[in-house]
């Protein structure tokens, strides 16, 4: 682990998203390389259908389709693709309302899995958060659905445009790389973030 101070890198997602999962997955096997560096991915979800106008429901264009297999296939993570825009935003507000990170990781990992491994259907949501222990209040959904909306507009401001986005600083990176490439990145970011802190401490 780096004895460096820790830094925080956050990824706009979208349940709904493929390439989200495939970055799930991705970030998964690199946890301990990213541990090396000292760097902690805070998932931050958005709904990208709110951002880009996409109809929830409709069909997938079949380019888009393709090209999430192909990032798929290319980074070595198996998926079922689903056809149509899925409406994933009760999943996403309920990951707002858990406050302890390994049981929001627990309900990540289940959703992403149920969508993109198994070809679950989206109106079960209360079903997995009971499976695994946690409270599903509709209260609390309807609320962090505002919260939802408040963090897509704030992304927006942020000038990301889709999902995955890593946001190095203010810059977003946009998308998911293989390991090497995203273990540079994020290393280089992580050595530009404490140089700069260095010099502001000096």
């Amino acid at each position: 682990m780096s004895a460096e101070p820790r830094l925080s890198i956050r990824c706009h997602y979208d349940f709904a998203s493929t390439l989200c999962y495939v970055a799930h997955r991705v970030l998964g096997r690199l946890s301990d390389p990213l541990d090396e560096l000292g760097i902690d991915v805070v998932w931050s979800p958005i709904d990208l259908a709110r951002l880009t106008g996409w109809q929830r429901g409709a069909p997938v264009a079949p380019d888009r389709l393709a090209n999430a297999r192909r990032v798929a296939r290319d980074l070595g993570v198996e998926v079922r693709v689903p056809g149509v825009w899925l409406d994933c935003r009760p999943a996403m507000a309920l990951a707002l309302v858990i406050s302890d990170a390994s049981r929001e990781a627990s309900w990540r990992e289940r959703v992403f899995s149920w969508i993109f491994e198994q070809g679950g259907e989206v109106g079960v949501f209360e079903r997995l958060a009971r499976n695994l222990d946690i409270d599903w209040h509709e209260d609390e959904i309807e609320h962090h659905l505002g919260e939802l909306d408040d963090l897509t507009l704030r992304a927006s401001e942020e000038m990301v445009t889709g999902v995955p986005t890593f946001m190095l600083g203010s810059w977003p990176l946009g998308g998911i790389q293989d390991d090497h490439t995203l273990l540079t990145i994020f290393d280089r970011f992580a050595r530009r973030q404490r140089a700069s802190c260095a010099d502001t401490a000096s």
